[in-house]
Protein backbone atom coordinates (compact mmCIF):
# COMPACT_ATOMS: atom_id res chain seq x y z
CA UNK A 1 0.00 0.00 0.00
CA UNK A 2 1.07 3.50 -0.33
CA UNK A 3 1.63 4.91 3.03
CA UNK A 4 -0.42 8.20 3.65
CA UNK A 5 0.98 11.48 4.06
CA UNK A 6 -0.27 13.85 7.15
CA UNK A 7 -2.67 16.27 5.71
CA UNK A 8 -3.53 18.24 9.06
CA UNK A 9 -2.80 18.34 12.64
CA UNK A 10 -4.96 19.95 15.19
CA UNK A 11 -4.79 20.94 19.19
CA UNK A 12 -7.76 20.92 21.49
CA UNK A 13 -8.45 21.37 25.25
CA UNK A 14 -11.32 19.82 26.78
CA UNK A 15 -14.23 22.36 28.59
CA UNK A 16 -15.86 21.25 31.56
CA UNK A 17 -17.84 17.68 32.24
CA UNK A 18 -15.23 16.02 34.59
CA UNK A 19 -12.89 15.29 31.60
CA UNK A 20 -9.61 16.73 32.40
CA UNK A 21 -6.66 14.67 33.44
CA UNK A 22 -6.78 16.81 37.33
CA UNK A 23 -10.15 17.12 38.04
CA UNK A 24 -10.20 14.07 39.69
CA UNK A 25 -12.24 14.39 43.66
CA UNK A 26 -12.15 11.99 47.05
CA UNK A 27 -9.99 9.02 47.69
CA UNK A 28 -7.58 9.71 44.64
CA UNK A 29 -5.97 12.06 47.00
CA UNK A 30 -6.16 15.60 45.07
CA UNK A 31 -7.94 17.51 47.57
CA UNK A 32 -6.91 15.35 50.55
CA UNK A 33 -4.09 16.28 52.96
CA UNK A 34 -1.11 14.82 51.59
CA UNK A 35 2.44 16.08 51.47
CA UNK A 36 3.77 17.97 48.51
CA UNK A 37 6.68 19.93 47.88
CA UNK A 38 4.58 23.25 48.37
CA UNK A 39 3.38 21.31 51.79
CA UNK A 40 6.23 23.77 53.24
CA UNK A 41 3.37 26.36 53.43
CA UNK A 42 0.79 25.79 55.15
CA UNK A 43 -1.72 27.27 53.03
CA UNK A 44 -1.23 24.97 50.68
CA UNK A 45 -1.59 21.94 52.37
CA UNK A 46 -4.75 20.23 52.15
CA UNK A 47 -5.26 20.61 48.24
CA UNK A 48 -2.75 20.03 44.96
CA UNK A 49 -5.56 21.99 43.25
CA UNK A 50 -5.12 24.81 46.03
CA UNK A 51 -1.15 25.93 44.57
CA UNK A 52 -2.39 24.88 40.68
CA UNK A 53 -2.45 21.14 40.05
CA UNK A 54 -5.37 21.20 37.44
CA UNK A 55 -4.27 24.37 35.89
CA UNK A 56 -3.03 23.26 32.55
CA UNK A 57 -6.00 21.08 31.45
CA UNK A 58 -5.89 18.40 29.16
CA UNK A 59 -4.34 18.72 25.46
CA UNK A 60 -6.06 16.47 22.73
CA UNK A 61 -3.89 16.05 19.87
CA UNK A 62 -5.37 14.94 16.59
CA UNK A 63 -3.50 14.00 13.53
CA UNK A 64 -5.56 13.44 10.16
CA UNK A 65 -3.92 11.66 7.48
CA UNK A 66 -4.12 12.19 3.17
CA UNK A 67 -6.50 9.05 3.36
CA UNK A 68 -9.03 10.67 6.04
CA UNK A 69 -7.89 8.71 8.73
CA UNK A 70 -7.59 10.62 12.20
CA UNK A 71 -5.31 9.59 15.25
CA UNK A 72 -5.60 11.02 18.49
CA UNK A 73 -4.12 11.41 21.98
CA UNK A 74 -4.62 12.79 25.37
CA UNK A 75 -2.24 14.26 27.77
CA UNK A 76 -1.49 17.21 30.35
CA UNK A 77 -0.19 20.59 28.21
CA UNK A 78 -3.37 21.56 27.91
CA UNK A 79 -3.83 25.28 26.30
CA UNK A 80 0.05 25.83 26.26
CA UNK A 81 0.34 22.82 24.48
CA UNK A 82 -2.24 23.67 22.38
CA UNK A 83 -0.38 26.76 21.22
CA UNK A 84 3.34 24.78 20.80
CA UNK A 85 1.55 22.20 18.23
CA UNK A 86 -0.47 24.72 16.30
CA UNK A 87 2.27 27.32 16.21
CA UNK A 88 5.67 25.54 16.25
CA UNK A 89 5.60 21.43 15.78
CA UNK A 90 2.97 21.39 13.32
CA UNK A 91 5.42 22.23 10.56
CA UNK A 92 7.53 18.69 10.90
CA UNK A 93 4.44 17.04 10.47
CA UNK A 94 2.33 18.26 7.82
CA UNK A 95 2.86 16.36 4.11
CA UNK A 96 5.23 13.91 5.72
CA UNK A 97 4.77 10.27 5.29
CA UNK A 98 2.97 8.49 8.37
CA UNK A 99 5.57 6.68 9.41
CA UNK A 100 8.68 9.23 9.80
CA UNK A 101 7.62 8.91 13.53
CA UNK A 102 11.48 8.55 14.50
CA UNK A 103 12.61 11.90 12.13
CA UNK A 104 9.06 13.51 13.38
CA UNK A 105 10.19 13.28 17.12
CA UNK A 106 13.74 14.07 16.53
CA UNK A 107 12.80 17.34 15.15
CA UNK A 108 10.32 18.18 17.45
CA UNK A 109 12.72 17.52 20.22
CA UNK A 110 15.62 19.35 18.56
CA UNK A 111 13.45 22.29 17.45
CA UNK A 112 11.86 23.35 21.02
CA UNK A 113 15.55 22.29 23.11
CA UNK A 114 16.44 26.09 23.55
CA UNK A 115 12.84 26.35 25.57
CA UNK A 116 11.74 22.51 26.09
CA UNK A 117 13.93 19.85 27.58
CA UNK A 118 11.23 18.51 30.56
CA UNK A 119 8.06 19.61 31.38
CA UNK A 120 5.12 21.16 29.68
CA UNK A 121 7.05 20.99 26.13
CA UNK A 122 7.99 17.50 26.44
CA UNK A 123 4.40 17.04 27.58
CA UNK A 124 3.20 17.99 24.24
CA UNK A 125 5.79 16.26 22.24
CA UNK A 126 4.55 13.00 23.65
CA UNK A 127 0.78 13.79 23.06
CA UNK A 128 2.03 14.79 19.16
CA UNK A 129 3.51 11.12 19.18
CA UNK A 130 1.27 9.21 20.87
CA UNK A 131 -1.28 10.66 18.06
CA UNK A 132 1.11 9.31 15.36
CA UNK A 133 0.71 5.64 16.72
CA UNK A 134 -2.54 5.90 17.12
CA UNK A 135 -2.72 7.17 13.11
CA UNK A 136 0.11 4.58 12.02
CA UNK A 137 -2.05 1.41 13.91
CA UNK A 138 -5.37 2.37 12.58
CA UNK A 139 -3.73 3.07 9.03
CA UNK A 140 -2.41 -0.36 9.44
CA UNK A 141 -5.40 -2.15 11.29
CA UNK A 142 -2.83 -3.09 13.87
CA UNK A 143 -2.94 -2.44 17.29
CA UNK A 144 -0.04 -0.10 18.65
CA UNK A 145 1.84 -3.58 20.54
CA UNK A 146 2.06 -5.24 17.28
CA UNK A 147 4.15 -2.45 15.41
CA UNK A 148 6.42 -2.18 18.67
CA UNK A 149 7.10 -6.42 19.25
CA UNK A 150 4.08 -7.87 19.97
CA UNK A 151 2.98 -9.26 23.51
CA UNK A 152 5.57 -11.01 25.87
CA UNK A 153 2.53 -12.34 28.03
CA UNK A 154 -0.98 -13.36 27.56
CA UNK A 155 -2.29 -10.53 30.41
CA UNK A 156 -1.02 -7.15 32.47
CA UNK A 157 -1.39 -7.51 36.23
CA UNK A 158 -1.59 -4.37 38.02
CA UNK A 159 -1.13 -3.01 41.07
CA UNK A 160 -3.77 -0.05 42.29
CA UNK A 161 -2.80 3.43 43.25
CA UNK A 162 -5.33 4.73 45.90
CA UNK A 163 -5.74 5.77 49.56
CA UNK A 164 -7.60 2.09 50.13
CA UNK A 165 -5.73 -0.25 49.50
CA UNK A 166 -7.36 -2.59 51.29
CA UNK A 167 -10.01 -2.74 48.83
CA UNK A 168 -7.93 -3.07 46.14
CA UNK A 169 -7.10 -6.03 47.64
CA UNK A 170 -10.57 -7.03 47.54
CA UNK A 171 -10.98 -6.09 44.14
CA UNK A 172 -8.08 -8.69 43.27
CA UNK A 173 -5.29 -6.09 42.29
CA UNK A 174 -1.56 -7.56 43.68
CA UNK A 175 -0.84 -4.30 45.63
CA UNK A 176 -1.66 -0.70 46.72
CA UNK A 177 0.16 2.24 46.62
CA UNK A 178 -1.09 5.03 49.85
CA UNK A 179 -0.22 8.37 49.46
CA UNK A 180 2.08 10.05 52.25
CA UNK A 181 0.10 12.43 54.22
CA UNK A 182 2.66 14.65 56.67
CA UNK A 183 5.63 16.01 54.97
CA UNK A 184 9.06 17.64 57.13
CA UNK A 185 7.31 20.47 57.59
CA UNK A 186 5.03 18.88 60.10
CA UNK A 187 7.54 17.42 61.77
CA UNK A 188 8.46 14.59 64.32
CA UNK A 189 4.48 14.31 64.53
CA UNK A 190 3.72 14.16 61.39
CA UNK A 191 6.37 11.24 60.88
CA UNK A 192 4.95 9.37 63.62
CA UNK A 193 1.47 10.03 61.69
CA UNK A 194 2.56 8.26 58.71
CA UNK A 195 4.20 5.28 60.04
CA UNK A 196 0.88 5.13 62.01
CA UNK A 197 -1.15 5.01 58.96
CA UNK A 198 0.95 2.45 57.14
CA UNK A 199 0.71 0.33 60.03
CA UNK A 200 -2.67 0.50 59.62
CA UNK A 201 -3.25 -0.24 56.59
CA UNK A 202 -0.78 -3.83 56.76
CA UNK A 203 -2.95 -4.83 59.20
CA UNK A 204 -5.95 -4.53 57.11
CA UNK A 205 -4.01 -5.74 54.16
CA UNK A 206 -1.81 -9.00 55.54
CA UNK A 207 1.69 -9.86 55.04
CA UNK A 208 1.03 -11.32 51.57
CA UNK A 209 -0.38 -7.93 49.87
CA UNK A 210 2.35 -5.46 48.20
CA UNK A 211 2.19 -2.40 50.10
CA UNK A 212 3.31 0.65 48.45
CA UNK A 213 4.23 4.52 49.85
CA UNK A 214 3.98 7.44 47.23
CA UNK A 215 5.90 10.52 48.60
CA UNK A 216 5.35 12.92 45.40
CA UNK A 217 8.56 15.16 45.73
CA UNK A 218 7.54 16.10 49.22
CA UNK A 219 10.58 14.93 51.10
CA UNK A 220 14.34 16.07 51.81
CA UNK A 221 16.99 13.22 52.96
CA UNK A 222 16.61 12.76 56.04
CA UNK A 223 13.17 12.74 56.71
CA UNK A 224 13.07 9.85 53.48
CA UNK A 225 15.73 8.02 55.53
CA UNK A 226 13.62 8.16 58.57
CA UNK A 227 10.53 7.51 57.02
CA UNK A 228 12.11 4.19 55.09
CA UNK A 229 13.78 2.86 58.28
CA UNK A 230 11.03 3.74 60.35
CA UNK A 231 8.19 1.89 57.68
CA UNK A 232 10.79 -1.14 57.41
CA UNK A 233 9.17 -3.52 59.69
CA UNK A 234 5.68 -3.16 57.85
CA UNK A 235 7.33 -4.61 54.80
CA UNK A 236 6.69 -1.83 52.10
CA UNK A 237 7.56 -2.88 48.73
CA UNK A 238 8.70 0.31 47.71
CA UNK A 239 9.11 4.23 48.66
CA UNK A 240 8.46 6.20 45.36
CA UNK A 241 9.76 9.70 44.10
CA UNK A 242 10.89 10.51 48.13
CA UNK A 243 13.07 13.55 46.84
CA UNK A 244 12.49 16.21 44.16
CA UNK A 245 13.15 14.85 40.87
CA UNK A 246 16.65 17.21 40.29
CA UNK A 247 18.43 15.55 43.26
CA UNK A 248 20.43 12.35 41.63
CA UNK A 249 22.47 12.53 44.62
CA UNK A 250 20.08 12.61 47.03
CA UNK A 251 18.28 9.52 45.23
CA UNK A 252 21.36 7.84 45.06
CA UNK A 253 22.48 7.97 48.95
CA UNK A 254 18.64 6.75 49.83
CA UNK A 255 18.86 3.85 47.99
CA UNK A 256 22.15 3.01 50.12
CA UNK A 257 20.38 3.97 53.22
CA UNK A 258 16.42 2.09 53.15
CA UNK A 259 15.73 -1.27 55.18
CA UNK A 260 17.17 -4.32 52.97
CA UNK A 261 14.77 -5.51 50.92
CA UNK A 262 12.43 -2.31 50.04
CA UNK A 263 12.88 -0.74 46.80
CA UNK A 264 13.50 3.18 45.67
CA UNK A 265 11.34 4.41 43.07
CA UNK A 266 11.34 7.33 40.96
CA UNK A 267 10.86 8.74 37.53
CA UNK A 268 7.20 9.63 36.85
CA UNK A 269 8.38 13.44 36.59
CA UNK A 270 11.59 12.46 34.54
CA UNK A 271 11.73 13.34 30.66
CA UNK A 272 13.84 11.81 27.89
CA UNK A 273 16.83 9.23 27.76
CA UNK A 274 19.29 11.60 28.82
CA UNK A 275 17.14 12.41 32.30
CA UNK A 276 16.55 8.42 32.66
CA UNK A 277 20.45 8.27 31.85
CA UNK A 278 20.96 10.16 34.80
CA UNK A 279 18.64 8.24 37.28
CA UNK A 280 19.98 4.80 35.86
CA UNK A 281 24.03 5.43 35.62
CA UNK A 282 23.40 7.04 39.35
CA UNK A 283 22.00 4.01 41.12
CA UNK A 284 19.16 6.49 41.82
CA UNK A 285 16.23 3.68 41.70
CA UNK A 286 15.39 -0.06 41.38
CA UNK A 287 12.49 0.41 39.01
CA UNK A 288 12.05 3.69 37.19
CA UNK A 289 8.47 4.86 36.32
CA UNK A 290 8.23 7.28 32.84
CA UNK A 291 4.84 8.28 32.29
CA UNK A 292 4.58 7.99 28.27
CA UNK A 293 2.28 10.82 27.86
CA UNK A 294 5.07 13.03 30.05
CA UNK A 295 8.28 11.48 29.05
CA UNK A 296 8.50 12.00 25.09
CA UNK A 297 5.79 9.51 23.97
CA UNK A 298 6.25 6.04 22.96
CA UNK A 299 9.03 6.69 20.61
CA UNK A 300 11.34 7.88 23.53
CA UNK A 301 9.95 4.96 26.10
CA UNK A 302 10.96 2.38 24.19
CA UNK A 303 14.48 4.08 24.04
CA UNK A 304 14.02 4.53 28.07
CA UNK A 305 13.45 0.67 28.61
CA UNK A 306 16.14 -0.21 26.72
CA UNK A 307 18.64 1.63 28.62
CA UNK A 308 17.02 0.43 31.58
CA UNK A 309 17.46 -2.98 30.61
CA UNK A 310 20.72 -2.90 29.98
CA UNK A 311 21.22 -1.85 33.86
CA UNK A 312 19.07 -4.33 35.34
CA UNK A 313 16.29 -2.36 35.96
CA UNK A 314 12.38 -2.42 35.64
CA UNK A 315 10.02 -0.37 34.31
CA UNK A 316 6.71 0.02 35.47
CA UNK A 317 5.48 3.13 34.25
CA UNK A 318 3.04 5.68 35.60
CA UNK A 319 -0.68 5.30 34.87
CA UNK A 320 -1.63 6.06 31.85
CA UNK A 321 -4.14 3.90 30.91
CA UNK A 322 -3.90 2.32 27.02
CA UNK A 323 -1.02 4.84 26.46
CA UNK A 324 1.06 2.64 28.41
CA UNK A 325 -0.42 -0.80 28.76
CA UNK A 326 0.52 -1.34 24.63
CA UNK A 327 4.08 -0.83 25.85
CA UNK A 328 4.27 -2.96 28.93
CA UNK A 329 2.80 -6.24 27.32
CA UNK A 330 5.49 -6.24 24.84
CA UNK A 331 8.89 -5.78 27.32
CA UNK A 332 10.17 -8.73 29.58
CA UNK A 333 11.40 -5.64 31.98
CA UNK A 334 8.34 -4.35 32.10
CA UNK A 335 6.35 -6.76 34.28
CA UNK A 336 2.92 -5.55 36.00
CA UNK A 337 1.63 -2.17 35.23
CA UNK A 338 -0.24 0.60 37.39
CA UNK A 339 -3.91 1.70 37.50
CA UNK A 340 -5.28 4.69 39.41
CA UNK A 341 -8.42 4.18 41.25
CA UNK A 342 -10.10 7.15 40.38
CA UNK A 343 -13.86 6.33 41.57
CA UNK A 344 -14.58 8.88 44.39
CA UNK A 345 -14.53 5.97 46.95
CA UNK A 346 -11.56 4.11 45.67
CA UNK A 347 -14.51 0.88 46.21
CA UNK A 348 -14.74 -0.06 42.59
CA UNK A 349 -12.99 0.00 39.36
CA UNK A 350 -13.79 2.79 36.55
CA UNK A 351 -11.88 4.09 33.60
CA UNK A 352 -9.09 5.88 34.16
CA UNK A 353 -9.40 8.47 31.21
CA UNK A 354 -13.56 8.61 31.88
CA UNK A 355 -15.30 10.78 31.01
CA UNK A 356 -13.01 11.42 27.63
CA UNK A 357 -12.23 8.00 26.39
CA UNK A 358 -14.33 5.61 24.98
CA UNK A 359 -13.64 1.72 24.85
CA UNK A 360 -11.12 2.12 27.22
CA UNK A 361 -10.45 -1.29 28.96
CA UNK A 362 -10.11 -1.93 32.66
CA UNK A 363 -8.64 -4.41 34.67
CA UNK A 364 -10.85 -7.06 35.97
CA UNK A 365 -9.69 -8.87 39.15
CA UNK A 366 -6.46 -6.59 38.70
CA UNK A 367 -5.70 -8.29 35.55
CA UNK A 368 -6.58 -7.56 31.50
CA UNK A 369 -6.12 -10.03 28.93
CA UNK A 370 -3.66 -8.81 25.80
CA UNK A 371 -7.01 -9.71 23.46
CA UNK A 372 -8.91 -6.73 25.04
CA UNK A 373 -5.96 -4.66 23.57
CA UNK A 374 -5.99 -6.25 19.86
CA UNK A 375 -8.21 -3.18 18.46
CA UNK A 376 -6.15 -0.80 15.68
CA UNK A 377 -4.45 2.17 17.53
CA UNK A 378 -4.79 2.53 21.22
CA UNK A 379 -8.10 0.90 20.54
CA UNK A 380 -9.63 4.02 22.42
CA UNK A 381 -12.23 6.69 20.63
CA UNK A 382 -12.59 10.29 22.10
CA UNK A 383 -16.20 10.94 23.52
CA UNK A 384 -18.36 12.92 21.38
CA UNK A 385 -20.18 14.37 24.18
CA UNK A 386 -16.83 16.24 25.80
CA UNK A 387 -16.52 19.61 24.26
CA UNK A 388 -13.33 20.01 22.19
CA UNK A 389 -12.25 23.76 21.95
CA UNK A 390 -9.24 24.73 19.43
CA UNK A 391 -7.88 27.75 20.26
CA UNK A 392 -5.23 28.23 18.31
CA UNK A 393 -6.69 26.91 14.55
CA UNK A 394 -4.22 28.02 12.03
Amino acid sequence: MTMPTIKHVRAFTVRGGGADYHDQQGYHWIDDHIATPMARYPEYRQSRQSFGINVLGTLVVEIEASDGTVGFAVTTAGEIGAYIVEKHLARFLEGRPVTEIEKIWDQMYFSTQYYGRKGVVLNTISGVDLALWDLLGKIRDEPVHAMIGGPVRDELTFYATGARPDLAKGLGFVGGKLPLHHGPAEGVEGLKKNLEEIAEMRSRVGDDFWLMLDCWMSLDLDYATRLAKGAGEFGLKWIEEALSPDDYWGYAALRKAVPAGMLVTTGEHEATRWGFRMLLEMGCCDIIQPDVGWCGGLTELIKISALADAHGALVVPHGSSVYSYHFVVTRTNSPFAEFLMMAPEADKVVPMFTPLLLDEPVPVNGRIRTSALDKPGFGVRLNPDCTLVRPYAR
